[in-house]
């Protein structure tokens, strides 16, 4: 029988600070602001991969980029990897209109 592969669940350590950054996650990614934060990312030169330099830019807001500053290396790492993974879950038709955003050139 062969093992399907599971990924270890890592606790947050900060779960306040955590879920404000959480939030502002849930917040840009919605389907009513998803555009307006992709045209922002979009007219500041940047790839929207690119979750750092997002961060700084404050495109995340200035709460979120303070709060994660706080976070431990395991909890920010767990906040990149969520926001990775809503950047690949916008729909098709948004992502086709923000093409260059996306492309890894």
């Amino acid at each position: 029988m062969e093992m399907m592969f599971e990924q270890a669940t890592i606790p947050v350590q900060d779960e306040a600070t955590f879920s404000v950054v959480r939030q502002a996650l849930d917040e840009v990614f919605a389907a009513a602001h998803v555009d307006r934060f992709l045209r922002n990312v979009s007219g500041a030169k940047l790839r929207v991969r690119h979750f750092e330099m997002v961060l700084a830019r404050g495109f995340l807001g200035a709460q979120a980029q303070a709060a994660y500053g706080k976070l431990s290396d395991s909890d920010r790492g767990q906040i990149r990897e969520q926001y990775l993974r809503r950047v690949e879950q916008v729909t098709p038709e948004v992502r086709q209109k923000f093409f260059r955003l996306y492309a890894s050139y």
